[in-house]
């Protein structure tokens, strides 16, 4: 298949609303990759319509998409070309591998139409918003394979992979997907909550009974241990056992001959037991040293000496948990039945500095990566006034609007501006529209990617935290920011201080002792 036929389904799926009109665009391009009958198109053509890479790191940054040549005139193409040409990407190592990998950048950007070009940086950013995530592409796999959805996501959460499940579904029929098994030993797609404003909401979405998991900054985990084998899984089914030999010796000691845990290794403070923030303990997860000082927490079980359960209701799997993981490494966990209790767990937990709750339904199997009803997530909403500083250009169905806002907060020393992060998020077409518009006029420097502009508009951005960040001037950044409104009401003057990024950074707590 041409990878021009691709990157037009991908502007078409961006550019539809609907999503059974999504779900047939897509569907309509995964049978033509299966007409190929090559499984390396099929799979590398179903993570990019996901927007993924096959190849999960490239090496390939922004610095290298600087200095392409001319776009090519006519399509040449193929998906399998462009996966191949990742594919060498991807293994250069060593002496000389950087010139080497721009000389592949520009060989594959230098064989790409214009409009395959905007389809190969938004893989390569992780940034092609086309609105045909995992869940949307499962069930494109399911329609253009005609099989039940229920069976495309079932062998989803059992394979942990896409990709693969494009390629069984497509290529070789209903019969592989049966064959699929819990192994322990091989990752699970990892389930995931939704959003609610409110513990009270979010309660009223899983219905009752429910627990209130307290929400730890941590990195997700998922643990698989047979007889005196054990692993380590990231929430991306990266094995990192070899960087957590704590999560390791933890369940080692656990009373059991094969078991499947989900959870979250968290860094703690040795002097006060607090956790500390995630980007530390994500960074020492990174390292071979340092990590053994992280700590499991787990919050589900999802197999127990041969036993599956999978299937079994969140709250016998909460009993079985109970009997093979001692307190002192699960999750904190209240049950609940009214949504005053439900506040109330809320603010217990905010208040002793966790990052808030997740809300889980008592009756719930544990199901595929979707943002179901099944678990909901609440926490705190942090708002600020900040600065536009610059903005970047957008790309795929972006293309032609400034979307990425440079955001600053004001510095009452110097009176300017300190940077704290990008954001793209919580944006309309409507204010990409007009933010166009409106920065174009502000405009001081323009060039192909960035404009900078006059700190003359005030934004308000909502956002989870505040972390430590070298890589800005005032130390910190913003986690998860996202636009609310843009506050022409305000001038720049009165933007929020660079004082009061840092004071939510310490939290209550430290601020309190200082």
């Amino acid at each position: 298949m041409r990878f021009e036929e691709l990157a037009g389904v991908s502007r078409a799926v961006a550019a539809t609303p609907g999503r059974n009109a999504k779900i047939d665009l897509l569907a309509e391009a995964l049978r033509g990759l299966a007409g190929s009958g090559d499984e390396r198109t099929v799979a590398a053509g179903a993570g990019y319509l996901a927007g993924e890479l096959r190849q999960r790191q490239t090496g390939v940054g922004y610095a290298a998409l600087r200095d392409l040549p001319p776009p090519a005139v006519a399509a040449s193409l193929s998906v399998a070309d462009v996966d191949l040409a990742f594919e060498r990407m991807a293994g250069l190592s060593g002496k000389g591998s950087q010139a080497a990998r721009r000389a592949e950048v520009a060989t594959l950007f230098g064989a790409a139409t214009d409009a395959e070009r905007r389809m190969l940086v938004g893989l390569l950013s992780g940034e092609l918003r086309q609105g045909a995530q995992a869940g949307l592409l499962a069930d494109a796999v399911a329609r253009a394979a005609g099989l039940p959805a229920a069976t495309i996501r079932r062998a989803l959460l059992l394979a942990g992979d896409l990709k693969a499940v494009a390629v069984d579904a497509l290529l070789v029929g209903a019969g592989a997907l049966e064959a699929y098994k819990l192994t322990v030993g091989r990752p699970l797609a990892p389930m995931l909550a939704s959003s609610a404003p409110t513990a009270a909401e979010a309660l009223a979405a899983t219905g009752v009974p429910a627990a209130a998991d307290i929400k730890i900054d941590g990195v997700r985990i998922q643990v698989h241990r047979d007889g005196e084998a054990i692993r380590v899984y990231s929430r991306s089914l990266d094995d990192i056992t070899a960087r957590l030999p704590g999560v390791v010796a933890a369940v080692a000691a656990l009373e059991v001959s094969s078991v499947v845990l989900d959870g979250e290794a968290v860094g703690v403070d040795p002097d006060s037991g607090r956790a500390i923030p995630f980007q530390e303990t994500s960074s020492r997860a990174a390292r071979r040293d340092g990590a053994s000082i992280l700590q499991p927490f787990f919050f589900d079980i999802l197999h127990l000496d041969g036993a599956d359960l999978l299937d079994r209701p969140a709250g016998q799997r909460w009993a079985a948990l109970e009997k093979v993981v001692p307190e002192p490494l699960r999750v904190g966990r209240t049950m609940l039945e009214t949504p005053e209790e439900a506040e109330e767990a809320f603010a217990r937990a905010v208040s002793a500095g966790h990052e808030g709750l997740v809300i889980k339904s008592a009756a719930a199997a544990y199901d595929v990566g979707r943002r179901g009803a099944a678990w909901v997530k609440v926490k705190p909403r942090h708002t600020l006034d900040l600065v536009v500083l610059a903005v970047e250009w957008g790309h795929g169905r972006r293309r032609g609007w400034l979307s990425n806002l440079h955001l600053g907060a004001r510095d009452p020393r110097t009176g300017g501006f300190v940077m704290l992060g990008k954001t793209f998020k919580g944006m309309t077409d409507e204010m990409l529209q007009w933010q166009t518009e409106r920065l174009r006029s502000l405009a001081v420097e323009e060039s192909e990617w960035v404009v900078k502009v006059r700190p003359e508009l005030v934004v308000e951005v909502a956002f989870d935290g505040v972390q430590t960040s070298p890589r800005y001037p005032g130390g910190v950044a913003l986690r998860f920011a996202r636009v609310l409104r843009y506050r022409e009401d305000k001038r720049p003057e009165e933007a929020d201080t660079i004082d009061a990024v840092r004071a939510i950074h310490l939290g209550p707590a430290d601020r309190g002792a200082s």
